[in-house]
């Protein structure tokens, strides 16, 4: 068993980083892996406290806080008060920043396609059954 925990940690590990390698290409005007992140779970679930979004994202409050401080200065998420309790406060993505997400998301998915090109469909399909065992890992490492 711990060989296989080896094996997932640096195969996972080295797909992140790769990834990682990809956004940072696109940096111009781009999003980094975590503000791609935190603009994700904006667009997806939509406004959240500062505090959720750590917990979700399993960070600590100060570096969100340093994301979402950046974030804002581009203009890429808002600060506002919560409509059910104003003295919470809650961010939520801007146009502009669906619009980094939507042309991160596609460089990424490019980049992506590349790598899956040559696997054969076998490959595929088991890569297709290993996607929400990384999933539930990923929620419970």
């Amino acid at each position: 068993m711990a060989a296989r925990a080896q094996d997932v940690r640096l195969a996972v590990g080295r797909l992140a980083r790769r990834i990682r390698q990809i956004y940072s290409l696109d940096r111009e005007g781009g999003a980094t892996f975590t503000e791609a992140a935190i603009l994700v779970r904006l667009e997806r679930e939509g406004p959240v406290s500062p505090g959720e979004l750590a917990g979700r994202e399993k960070v600590t409050s100060q570096a969100i806080a340093a994301v979402v401080t950046e974030l804002q200065r581009r203009g890429l998420v808002r600060r506002g008060t919560d409509p059910a309790d104003g003295r919470k406060v809650i961010v939520s993505i801007t146009d502009a920043g669906r619009a980094v997400l939507r042309d991160n998301e596609q460089a990424v998915a490019r980049a992506l396609i590349r790598a899956l090109a040559p696997l054969t469909p076998d490959e595929l399909r088991r890569l297709d059954e290993a996607v929400p065992l990384l999933n539930r890992l990923a929620e419970t490492a």
